[in-house]
């Protein structure tokens, strides 16, 4: 699905009434209707509702859907915010409630009291929609805090008022509406998928309103999250004549005194990914854990008994990932510094391998076309430096990715990816559960085990994200988020190729 900018999807919507041809009247009562159906869905007749409508068309949605609730035997309570000229399909809608006569509807202004918002009662906020471009201040910001402050569920439509499509950076969150759930139309925001937005925007659903696919294939756009189909294409195949040599070797270097259980969960990953032959490299002292906690893997050993400090000869590798479990002691640090010198392929970079990069920039030119980084925030600002927020942090992370001529996943809540090419893919499955020890690790090894057998490195990072999220799903639905370890991620692997590959 293309993530576009606000100002984007008003072309968008303008293209379509003028090539369907549909009225912009009749295209904001078909979204009215998608609105209708999933509050129905989720809220009972017996809860009373709060419509809070602006002056512009997100005003007009939710008049129209005030009138389709009141249909629906709800007892709907709408008011219009007076502090700009209504637009011409909201003062329509507006007719169109008032004729109906089933909604109590009050016009506010600037010196009205606030209403009462009862025990409850669900608010409908269509204050704002995703056109405005300055904080909210005066009588509108007003409305918004007694929303926040008195409301006990809010569905905010389209967007939440006072939220930006886009960069967040200079606004004022006191002004923007706290949603519980955020109904938008064809397209999420760009703003959605970033941390410092979630508490205001909620859980968030994208409702199809049959926008002309013709305008949304052309416009171009960074932006857009990963999707199955997409993954199918680019998954290895794996013919009925082929064999172990067929599906590449992947070598991981991983692993110290006491994180040894870090290169057991990469290497497994890398395994069931696909890759014929897994090598792990650790130090001395693992080798007796490895052989008998993983007796599939091929052992390399380190001339370290505790440590990471010099690799392997690197050439029989199809895909090398190095940092999990590592540590950062200096003699690991002038491995590293080998592997950049020496690897002919690309790598995928994680965990303390990640930290020692960090603490030399001058290697980052070192970096093999194509390399996979995998950090978490707080260690892509040790890379790239300190970001004040996350869609700065995501800037970053596309320069750095540009630059560098390598692919970052930022891991979180929708892990972004971003590409050399300036494209970004965030990722949409997983869950909270998943925040636990090793996860990252899991990641690691399923990347460098489809790497290994010949995906090129923006495939091969996007199938590993999308399907490690896959396979914290399938685990936390047989067990919960709470109880979830890496090590369950490892049994649901197949689940999880399965259901992609449909």
């Amino acid at each position: 699905m293309k993530i576009f900018r606000a100002d984007q999807v008003q072309e968008i919507d303008a293209f379509t009434i003028d090539q369907e041809p549909v009225a912009s009247i009749d295209l904001m009562e078909r979204a009215a209707l998608r609105l209708a159906g999933w509050y129905v869905r989720h809220f009972h007749t017996d809860r009373k509702v709060a419509i809070f409508a602006g002056p512009g068309n997100n005003g007009g949605d939710a008049l129209a859907l005030a009138r389709l609730l009141a249909e629906s035997q709800y007892r709907v309570e709408c008011y219009l915010l007076k502090f700009g000229k209504l637009s011409e399909d909201c003062l329509l809608n507006l007719e169109r409630l008032k004729a109906q006569g089933l909604v109590l509807l009050m016009e506010m202004g600037e010196k009205d009291p606030l209403p009462e918002i009862v025990p409850g009662a669900v608010v409908v906020d269509g204050i704002f929609g995703s056109g405005l471009s300055r904080r909210v201040t005066g009588f509108p910001g007003k409305v918004i805090k007694h929303i926040n402050a008195r409301a006990e569920t809010v569905v905010a439509i389209d967007i939440p008022s006072g939220l930006f499509g886009e960069d967040n950076s200079d606004n004022d969150y006191s002004c923007v509406v706290k949603a519980d759930y955020t109904l938008s139309f064809q397209f999420p925001f760009l703003s959605f998928f970033f941390d410092t937005n979630d508490p205001h925007v909620g859980r968030w659903r994208v409702h199809d309103i049959k926008l002309h696919p013709e305008v949304i294939d052309r416009m171009a756009t960074p932006y857009q999250t990963i999707e199955s189909q997409y993954i199918r294409s680019v998954l290895p195949l794996r013919g009925k004549f082929a064999h172990k040599g067929t599906f590449g070797h992947a070598l991981l270097i991983s692993g110290s005194y006491g994180m040894m259980g870090a290169a057991l969960l990469a290497g497994e990953a890398a395994l069931r990914s696909g890759a014929g032959l897994l090598t792990l490299h650790v130090p001395r002292f693992g080798y007796n854990i490895i052989q008998t906690g993983f007796p599939e893997a091929l052992v390399s050993l380190d001339q370290s008994d505790i440590l990471f400090s010099e690799p392997p000869d690197l050439s029989p590798y199809t895909s090398i990932g190095i940092g999990p479990g590592l540590g950062c002691k200096p003699n690991s640090g002038k491995g590293l510094k080998m592997v950049l010198d020496r690897a002919k392929v690309p790598l995928v970079i994680d965990a303390d391998a990640l930290n020692i990069l960090a603490q030399h920039p001058e290697w980052f030119e070192l970096l093999p076309e194509g390399s996979i980084l995998t950090p978490h925030p707080k260690e892509f600002d040790r890379l790239a430096g300190p970001s004040e927020n996350s869609y700065q942090r995501h800037l970053k992370q596309m320069e750095f990715a540009r630059k560098y001529s390598v692919v970052v996943v930022l891991k979180g809540a929708y892990t972004g990816i971003a590409a050399p090419d300036g494209s970004y893919w965030f990722n949409t499955t997983g869950n909270p559960g998943m925040a636990t020890g090793g996860s990252g690790d899991v990641l690691t090894g399923l990347i460098s085990g489809l790497l290994a057998q010949g995906a090129a490195p923006l495939g091969a990072a996007l199938a590993g994200v999308y399907i490690h999220g896959v396979t914290g799903d399938l685990a936390a639905e047989a067990s919960s988020e709470e109880a979830l370890i890496a090590g369950d991620m490892l049994l649901y692997l197949g689940d999880a190729f399965r259901e992609v590959k449909g």
